[in-house]
């Protein structure tokens, strides 16, 4: 639910025209230390790396990121543990 959450916050800047971006420069450093609190490791920091790239780069913030990282780490890498 978090990183849902996390990814509305970052796509509601995309639905204000000017201030959307505006917005991002200020999101976007917080969006990488959210993603480096809440998935530990490595994965978690390179996932602080995307989210804050994809916060800051113009016209990406439709992007799910954190929603990705969760699908990462609960589903991809649930089922190599497994194997």
């Amino acid at each position: 639910m978090i990183s849902v959450l996390l990814d509305l916050v970052g796509m509601a800047t995309f639905l204000i025209p000017a201030l959307g971006e505006i917005g991002d420069l200020l999101w976007a450093p917080i969006a990488g230390y959210m993603m480096t609190r809440i998935y530990k490791g490595a994965s978690g920091k390179v996932a602080g790396i995307f989210a804050f790239l994809e916060e800051i780069i113009p016209f990406t913030d439709f992007i799910p990121t954190f929603t990705l990282m969760w699908i990462y780490t609960y589903v991809i890498k649930t089922e190599k543990k497994e194997r």
